[in-house]
């Protein structure tokens, strides 16, 4: 896994191009579960800044931090100049200054399972909101799906993150929630989803594959067979499945 958190930096113009933005939506609901204003964030692995970009429209000072310095030069491009970057993983992140909020957008099963939630808990004033969002992007109608599917198994069983924590996904609570609702560091834990139907051209879509971990760890080779023939299954129009699953949490204020 440490592998594929690193595997973006080769494709950093392709996956601020190809990857879907996130809703405005997104924000207000963070907002209105934080109850009051949020004047400092702190974002874990945050790619390009498409996240980024959001919470800074709001004037929230970001600290966005991201390992991979091409992705981090990719964001540095499209953010305002408010924001402060900092090339680094969870992992390396020290306690020192603390944030009102806390968020993850699509990277948080990037990081170490060894003492997340204290880590988290330690960037977080108390009282503080901690955020994750993300979702899988896939065709919205099951037999493209299907044919996509089996269009890439010669060279990819699954191209999915499984749950870092084995949570099945028919359980009511998924996973960062299953942690987070076990972690002695946060309460009031909500788990809510926007929805989301996208439409873009099949090229499009192959082209958000391009950027996908899965494929990455594939020969440049075994790319390009792997992409053609899903090319070949597509309609020339995807419509997207990429409903976004939304987990907040508040640090509780005495532990």
């Amino acid at each position: 896994m440490a592998g594929r958190a690193l595997s973006f930096g080769q494709v950093a113009e392709v996956y601020e191009r190809f990857r879907p933005g996130y809703p405005g939506e997104l924000v207000d609901r963070v907002l209105t579960y934080a109850g009051g204003p949020v004047r400092t964030a702190l974002e874990i692995g945050a790619g390009t800044g498409k996240a980024t970009r959001l919470f800074a429209r709001q004037g929230i000072r970001v600290t966005a931090t991201e390992p991979d310095g091409a992705m981090l030069a990719e964001l540095r491009k499209h953010v305002p100049a408010h924001v402060r970057t900092v090339q680094a993983s969870f992992e390396d992140l020290r306690p020192g200054e603390r944030y009102e909020l806390v968020y993850a957008a699509a990277a948080l099963h990037w990081t170490d399972s060894v003492d997340r939630w204290s880590r988290m808990a330690a960037l977080l004033e108390p009282g503080g909101v901690f955020a994750s969002c993300g979702g899988p992007i896939q065709p919205a109608d099951p037999a493209v799906r299907e044919a996509v599917r089996a269009a890439r198994a010669a060279y990819l069983e699954s191209d999915e993150i499984p749950s870092p924590d084995g949570t099945p996904p028919e359980h009511d609570m998924q996973w960062p929630g299953t942690e987070l609702q076990r972690s002695e560091w946060f309460v009031d834990v909500r788990q809510s989803v926007l929805k989301r139907r996208l439409t873009m051209s099949a090229d499009h879509y192959v082209g958000y594959l391009a950027t996908v971990s899965a494929y990455l760890e594939l020969s440049t080779a075994q790319q390009a067979q792997v992409f053609r023939r899903i090319r070949q299954v597509l309609p020339e129009t995807v419509e997207i499945a990429a409903d976004i699953t939304v987990h907040l949490a508040r640090r509780c204020r005495e532990r």
